[in-house]
């Protein structure tokens, strides 16, 4: 009876062990989540700061005038921006990787596209580790990254799911 008593106490405190280190390793990752800060342009010369909008529930699409995906996605986009003017949540575009001569805001505006459109993204696009377009980053109040995606869908439900989520 005691070898099995003792059984189950080494057994328990390796579990416990294990998820003191699980814990440790998930705090880790939420600090690795954080949203850094970024300074860029507008497209109509604007300083827009990331910090800024602390405490705001901010969606950042990166994507470039020359990606049909991006093409696609955007009028989907746009329709979540609308759906939720009434609320704090900000989208933001940032364009990265363009041609020359590219002027990334006039076509969202040709597109019927009217989200903030930042330019020369490629710096902030590198700190994110987005290496394709589109990208979609979901950063929550607290200025955690909460979701990325590289859908091209418009209509995925997974859109709108993440901001309700980014909203509570």
């Amino acid at each position: 009876m005691k070898f099995v008593w003792s059984v189950v106490s080494i057994s328990a405190l390796l579990l416990l062990s294990f998820i003191s280190q699980s814990t440790a390793d998930a705090a880790a990752k939420v600090d690795e989540s954080v949203a850094t800060n970024f300074e860029l342009m507008t497209s109509d010369g604007q300083s827009f700061t990331l910090h800024d909008y602390a405490g705001k529930p901010v969606i950042l699409h990166f994507w470039a005038t020359w990606c049909p995906y991006c093409k696609k996605l955007q009028p989907g986009l746009e329709k979540l921006r609308l759906n939720y003017q009434h609320t704090d949540l900000q989208m933001i575009g940032i364009s990265f990787s363009e041609d020359a001569g590219a002027n990334p805001g006039q076509s969202l505006l040709d597109r019927g596209i009217k989200m903030t459109t930042l330019v020369l993204g490629d710096e902030v696009a590198k700190l994110y580790g987005i290496t394709g377009t589109p990208t979609t980053v979901f950063i929550d109040r607290s200025g955690h990254i909460a979701w990325m995606t590289n859908t091209s869908d418009p209509d995925d439900p997974n859109l709108d799911k993440a901001i309700q989520f980014l909203l509570k």
